[in-house]
């Protein structure tokens, strides 16, 4: 999808790459996401370093090439959300928006945990909280998290988010009426699981 950029991070347009798995669970998911996006790295300094060396004079100001390839060529780090919380209120620094298990991460917490925690290596966490999450997302057994996943990178915080979307019907008709949505208007979606389906998972990776 295209939309029109409202945040600080897009310059221009908005664009979404939108791969969806079939057969794919939320391991698959990430192994995907974290493949995917060193492919795009290493593609982008083997052809573009003209483009780069640009950026590095006139906008980041550093090493930008060097960043990019410790990027491409680090194996990343994965925990939960749990994990994640616990490392944040663990930390001996305060930060603008406090934090507790059910809350959203904000920027600020997802560099720490790559910056700090993990020394500037990119960090997936996944198993977050179903009430921060959208209704699609698959039900994790404890009945408390869905198999969604982000991926975190120095500097940036999120920049890529999924999960293992829900294949089972009467889970999902549960969840469209938890958060108080028409599932009128999502006939055609149920209409997916109703008639079959099977396990299957994506992400999305925005970029100009």
């Amino acid at each position: 999808r295209a939309e029109n950029s409202n945040t600080s991070r897009h310059l221009a347009e908005f664009w979404m790459v939108e791969p969806e798995l079939a057969f794919a669970d939320l391991v698959d998911d990430m192994d995907c996401a974290e493949a995917y996006l060193k492919h795009c790295l290493l593609h982008v300094l083997e052809h573009c370093d003209e483009d780069l060396a640009f950026f590095e004079e006139n906008i980041s100001k550093d090493n930008l090439r060097e960043r990019l390839r410790q990027v491409a060529t680090t194996e990343f780090a994965r925990i939960t959300y749990t994990e994640a919380v616990e490392h944040v209120l663990a930390a001996e620094r305060k930060f603008e928006f406090p934090v507790k298990w059910g809350s959203d991460l904000q920027s600020e917490h997802e560099r720490y945990l790559t910056e700090e925690v993990f020394k500037n290596t990119p960090v997936i966490v996944r198993d977050y909280p179903k009430a921060v999450k959208a209704f699609y997302m698959r039900e994790n057994e404890d009945g408390k998290t869905v198999a969604a996943m982000d991926v975190l990178v120095p500097r940036v915080g999120e920049l890529m988010g999924g999960s293992q979307r829900e294949e089972r019907l009467e889970v999902l008709e549960r969840r469209i009426a938890e958060q108080g949505l028409d599932a009128e208007t999502y006939w055609w979606y149920l209409d997916l699981r109703r008639y079959g389906s099977v396990p299957h998972a994506g992400f999305g990776l925005g970029f100009e």
